[in-house]
């Protein structure tokens, strides 16, 4: 938690210190999550892995030709159900939803290349600091298996974009989880025969679609 909150500050002083020199544009973005949280698939099936994100956005076009910067603050929501099609060694079907509510963070650093007096393409990449809110543990089968998230996670975006009348971004970009979201903690030994005595770590990346319009 302390190195996601310091990298997180660093970058954002990176983002002060180059303020100064930067012509800057704030906006409002949204799009949506389409993840792709990885469990042991013998015994989960995973489906409707859909989200979406919203908040506020700052864009920094730097001195040097085609460089920029952005930013984000965003309410971030990311689910799958995942079921056991039937039961077996003593497990019980399940058919759960997980949900995780996140603030998350993109820092991206970004470069232009025009298609004309009104449109330019852009390439970006950068880290995403995540902090989850709200409960970070679901019961899975009533009190013997559970999965928990993190309380912060550190990903990495890169995409593609367009910007059109200096106005509306619309972007798109795969986002990649540095180490696990969240782990299924067993607490009951009767289901250590189906899941091991280890815990499982699950995973959460994401294509994400947005669009955003700068004032």
């Amino acid at each position: 938690m302390k190195k996601i909150l310091t990298l997180a500050l660093l970058a954002g002083a990176l983002i002060v210190s180059t303020a100064a020199k930067a012509q800057v544009q704030f906006g409002l973005k949204a799009g949506l999550n389409v993840t792709n949280f990885s469990f042991d698939e013998e015994v989960f099936e995973k489906s409707n892995q859909a989200g979406f994100f919203v908040g506020p956005t700052v864009k920094f076009t730097l001195p040097i030709v085609g460089l920029g910067v952005d930013a984000s603050a965003l309410y971030d929501q990311r689910s799958a159900k995942i079921s056991s099609p039937s039961a077996r060694n003593n497990m019980p079907a399940v058919d759960k939803k997980l949900t995780q509510n996140q603030i998350i963070i993109p820092v991206n650093l970004r470069y232009g290349i025009g298609l004309g007096s009104s449109a330019s393409a852009f390439f970006f990449a950068g880290p995403q600091f995540g902090f989850n809110i709200g409960s970070k543990d679901k019961n899975i089968i009533d009190e013997a298996l559970q999965w928990r998230l993190k309380e912060s996670t550190l990903s990495v975006n890169v995409g593609v974009g367009v910007m059109l009348a200096n106005h509306l971004q619309l972007s798109a970009n795969y986002n990649i989880a540095c180490g696990k979201t969240g782990e299924f903690e067993i607490l009951d030994k009767l289901y250590e025969t189906t899941f091991g005595k280890d815990k499982k770590n699950g995973r959460a990346n994401a294509w994400q679609l947005s669009a955003a319009y700068f004032f």
